[in-house]
């Protein structure tokens, strides 16, 4: 597009089906390194990811082109067929339905970057739930509690 200039930074958040703890260290950095290339092969710029047992935190520089909910369907599609083709996860592995998205100023990037690497010091004190509910109320996103995604405690 000429003449179209675009500064867009997003947080991506979406958890394990039913919240299984399936995602293990072992291989989590190839995770990492697949969904990179799918964000980059879609035009977006991978700022920072970083997945836990049951959920993963990717932030993006996002380019317009796509829309969110496809580069979200696409990835999910995509690291799903991924994990399970490569036989990483010990049982079937899928998606939960729904994720969350947030948008970010500049300014806010490195603290947002850094809050994602440090996902394993800040579930020590924190459940996802938490977290979740934590971020969503913080962007003023309003919810309906029902739509969340499944919380086993």
């Amino acid at each position: 597009m000429a003449n179209t200039y675009t500064q867009l930074y997003i947080q991506l958040v979406f958890a394990v089906k039913h919240r299984n703890t399936l995602i293990e260290r072992r291989w989590k950095e190839e995770l990492h390194r697949y969904i990179t290339g799918i964000v980059e092969n879609c035009g977006h710029k991978l700022l920072r990811i970083h997945a836990m047992p049951d959920h993963i935190h990717i932030l993006i520089g996002y380019h317009p082109d796509q829309s969110i909910a496809s580069l979200v369907k696409v990835i999910k599609m995509s690291s799903n067929h991924f994990i399970n083709e490569q036989r990483l996860s010990s049982q079937q592995f899928a998606w939960q339905k729904g994720y969350g998205a947030f948008s970010y100023s500049r300014s806010q990037v490195p603290l947002v970057a850094r809050y994602i690497e440090q996902q394993e010091q800040h579930h020590a004190g924190k459940n996802f739930r938490q977290e979740y509910l934590g971020i969503l109320n913080k962007a003023g996103v309003p919810y309906e509690p029902r739509y969340l995604f499944d919380f086993f405690e």
